[in-house]
This record gives C-alpha cells, structure tokens and sequence, in this order.
C-alpha cells in the first residue's frame, strides 16, 4: 500500500487542468460577459452570463454528486 496521491487539485492551485474543464469553461464565459457587458454589448453579455451560469451549476451538481458517492463508498469500508 502506498500514499495516496498528493498532488494539489486544480482549484488548489488555481490553475484549470483536464479534471476542471467545466469550472474553466464558466470562468472563460464570466470573463466574456464581463468584457462585453463593460463595452456595451449587452445582448451578448447576457448570453454569455446565461451559459456561464448553466455550467457552474452543472459543476456543482456533479460534485455534490460524486461527494455523496464518496460518502457512501467510505461508510460501506468502515
């Protein structure tokens, strides 16, 4: 047996990788709607906020997901 893997997840880090695709997706969208809402364009920031926010609900929902199956698979170990 050996340690689990340490390695910092990419909200440690700050940094989206392959397993934060869908958290960096959102904050690319946020960015945009930000931008284009500053110049005016407020037909596109509204887009863009939309589906910023349809993906990071979808994120969350998934890891609400996954911790409840964790969750689950540690109580049936213990």
């Amino acid at each position: 047996m050996g340690f689990p893997d340490s390695r910092p997840t990419c909200l440690a880090r700050l940094l989206p990788n392959e397993g934060c695709a869908m958290l960096k997706w959102a904050l690319i969208f946020l960015v945009i709607s930000l931008d284009t809402g500053f110049l005016g364009f407020s037909g596109i920031s509204a887009a863009t906020a939309g589906i910023a926010k349809i993906l990071f609900y979808l994120a969350l929902v998934i890891f609400l997901i996954f911790l409840i199956l964790a969750l689950m698979a540690g109580s049936a170990v213990v």
